[in-house]
């Protein structure tokens, strides 16, 4: 995972957390494709795209249920009659503090990220999820290879994680402002880190 720089420090972009290439869907695929691509990716919503691979809409799980289960109507035949047409995205630069405001403020699940208006991927709640439910040891590890990348010439850190708290030992004058950012980048979601002084190696 990378580390990328903007006026408000180090932050982590959507294209670093969303799910790539995104399943997607044509407007004129059958309801039954639709239904059976959600449930065999597991996913909750997908892009539709038009003829030239443009979005044209999202359809998700309630959309297909809705369509399917209308009570007194004849089901629609294609995703293009169950589909919505106004659909929010994110571009791949798009802060995930802000993606996520944007899923509270519209209550959705999921998003397509874009490059130049195409699809190259959706980001959902349970993508963000995974990033806080992290094992110690797997936070450990991506502090470490953060770290690595930062400083590359610095000497090793010591990185100790206990129930999602992380205590480091680091080169003489690194202090947490030098490392608060990249933590906030690597480790969403977890308490600010302490910086312990260096062992006595004499």
């Amino acid at each position: 995972m990378t580390t990328t720089a903007t006026d408000r420090g180090w932050v982590m972009l959507a294209g670093e957390v969303m799910r790539s290439p995104a399943i997607t869907l044509r407007r004129d695929d059958s309801m039954r494709r639709a239904i059976r691509v959600l449930y065999e990716h597991n996913i909750t919503a997908a892009p539709v795209l038009g003829d030239h691979d443009e979005l044209v809409g999202v359809v998700s799980e309630i959309d297909l249920l809705c369509g399917a289960f209308a009570p007194g109507a004849t089901p629609p035949r294609t995703v293009e009659g169950v589909m919505s047409r106004q659909v929010s995205t994110v571009e791949e630069t798009t802060d995930v503090r802000v993606l996520t405001d944007l899923m509270v403020a519209k209550r959705i699940k999921s998003l397509p990220v874009l490059r130049d208006e195409r699809v190259v991927g959706m980001v959902s709640r349970r993508d963000l999820m995974a990033l806080l439910a992290r094992s110690d040891e797997e936070l450990r590890e991506a502090v470490l290879a953060a770290l690595r990348e930062r400083y590359p010439s610095d000497a090793a850190w010591e990185v100790v994680v206990r129930d999602g708290e992380i205590d480091l030992r680091g080169p003489e004058g690194q202090g947490p402002e030098h490392v608060a950012d990249l933590l906030e980048q690597t480790a969403p979601g977890v308490r600010p880190a302490r910086l312990l002084p260096r062992r006595d190696r004499s």
